[in-house]
Formats: structure tokens, sequence, C-alpha cells
């Protein structure tokens, strides 16, 4: 099978970022969350950069695109590692595994004001559609260990990280088709990580002042790791190449992946809790998504790209 290797990658992707929301979820439990996220990104971007050395792949923005990539790290990393690392403390994994992906109708809604594109009825359907699966999960997961308003809390603030990523996905979009030279996909998300890690340092340093310095757990320690080698460095790179391959529409078919993941690790691993609202939030939330998505893509087919 042609391209089988980049196929079995990209499933590894999915794999590993579904497994991602248990490790956040044991993180959440146990480091204070600012702490957590720049721990994360800290061996994240030690890592990113060594990779760009060792492949020979170096290349240092320019002055204009420090700017941007400045704000793309504000996003990208620092406000969603937040929101991220607060939510999981408050949520299951499984249930923020699903809301997670609502991002790309962000992402469209937001494309709307910044990018000048559209508002449509298959966009504005497919809202309605995701919206009904979101309600589902907030009222109906079966994690009802969990007390409802932590849940509801943590699946809220999951969902304003998803919004944050929007953001930074319309601000590197931009970059992309404004910028005279712009930066490969990789390059992006190594820059703009180191420009996260700064702006977050500050915030992480306050918080170790005021809350005083962890001493994690092994598994603690192994989750952490995780999240900075596996979910973060190696899979953005297997991610870019896939986009590089393959092209972006069938590399993001992956993602639709990673909220399966997530939920049976969440079963197998922490002992949460599978249940049928699990299944019904997830298919109309994937049809809300393929709906307001579906416009962009005929508009691609027609232009043969």
């Amino acid at each position: 099978m042609k391209n089988a290797a980049t196929h079995a990658k990209l499933l590894l992707v999915a794999i590993i970022w579904g497994v991602g929301w248990v490790a956040g979820r044991v993180i959440a439990l146990a480091v204070p969350p600012i702490t957590a996220a720049w721990i994360r990104y800290i061996i994240a971007v030690a890592c990113f950069l060594i990779f760009l050395k060792a492949t020979n792949r170096w290349e240092l923005p320019s002055r204009e695109q420090w700017k941007i990539l400045s704000l793309i790290g504000l996003f990208s990393t620092c406000i969603y590692q937040a929101l991220f690392m607060y939510g999981m403390k408050y949520t299951a994994a499984g249930d923020a595994s699903l809301m997670i992906t609502f991002n790309p109708i962000f992402t469209a809604l937001i494309a709307i004001p910044f990018l000048g594109e559209k508002m449509n009825s298959r966009l504005g359907s497919g809202l309605v559609i995701a919206l009904i699966g979101v309600f589902i999960l907030f009222f109906y997961s079966p994690n009802i260990d969990i007390p409802f308003a932590d849940r509801l809390t943590g699946n809220f603030l999951i969902a304003a990280a998803a919004l944050a990523w929007a953001f930074s996905t319309i601000l590197i979009k931009k970059s992309m088709t404004t910028s005279k030279n712009p930066l490969s996909p990789l390059h992006l998300t190594v820059w703009s990580s180191v420009m996260g890690l700064l702006i977050l340092t500050p915030w992480a340093g306050y918080e170790m002042l005021t809350l005083g310095l962890t001493n994690p757990e092994l598994d603690v320690w192994v989750a952490i790791v995780f999240l900075a080698f596996f979910s973060t460095v190696l899979s953005y790179v297997w991610f870019a190449d896939g986009i590089k391959i393959l092209g972006a529409g069938k590399t993001a078919l992956y993602v639709y992946l990673v909220p399966p993941f997530g939920i049976i690790s969440a079963w197998i691993m922490i002992d949460e809790k599978i249940g049928w609202s699990f299944l019904l939030s997830f298919v109309l939330i994937v049809i809300g998504v393929a709906l307001a998505q579906s416009e962009k893509r005929d508009e691609q087919d027609a232009s043969g790209h």
C-alpha cells in the first residue's frame, strides 16, 4: 500500500493524542496547572530544538515573523495549556477528548471576521448539530462519580481551550498566506512553542512561589514526559509529515479517531465510565463538524486542490 508508513504513523498519532487526555487528567490531579504546563514545554521545546539541529532544519524566523509567533505562542502554548490543565483538573478525560473535537467549528466561526470567510447554511447547521452533541455530553456523561458542577466547569474550560487553539490556527493560516517567506508548519510549531514557553514562565514562577514546589510521583512524571515528547514533539513532527505527504484533508481525518482512543484509554487506564451518551455525542459532533467544513471541501474539489 502506497504511503502505508505515513498512515501507520498518523494512526499512532491518534492513539497518542487519545492517551494524552488520560495523561493530562493524571497530571492535573497531582501538579498545579501552570507548573505542569511549564514543565511539559521545557521538555518539549528542548526536544524540538535538538530535533531541528539534528535534522539540519534549523531556521531562525525574521523579526516580523517573531511578532506573529508571539501571538501564536500566546494562544497555542500559554492560554491553551493553562485552560487544558485547569480543565483536566475538573472533568473526565473521556469527556474532555470529545469537547476538543468542537475546535474546527470554532476555527470556522473565527475565520469569518478575521479571514473574511462567510457564514453559510452548512456552517450554521453543523454548529447546531454539534451543539446538541455537546449538550448531551454535558448533561448525560456516564462519569457521574465526578460532581456535575465540576464536570460542567471542566468542560467549559476545555471548550475555552479549543477556542484558544482555534485562534492560534487562524493566526497560523494568516501567517502562511500573507508572509512573503512563510515558515513551514513544523517551524511555526517549534518557534511559537518557544515564545509560548517564555510567556508562560513568569506565571509558572508565580505559581511555584505561592503554592510551593511539587514532587510528583513516578507515574505523574511518566505522564508529563509522555505529553511532552510523544504527544507534543513526536506527534507534531509526524502530523506535519502527514500533511506534506498526504495533504491536509486526508491527514485531518485521523483527528476524528482521537476521542474514541481517549475514551477507551480512560476506561482501561483510570477506570472512567463508557456510556451511550459518548457514542451519541461523538456522532453528532463529528457530523456537525463534517457538515460545517463540507462546503469548503466542495470548493477545493471544484478548484482541483
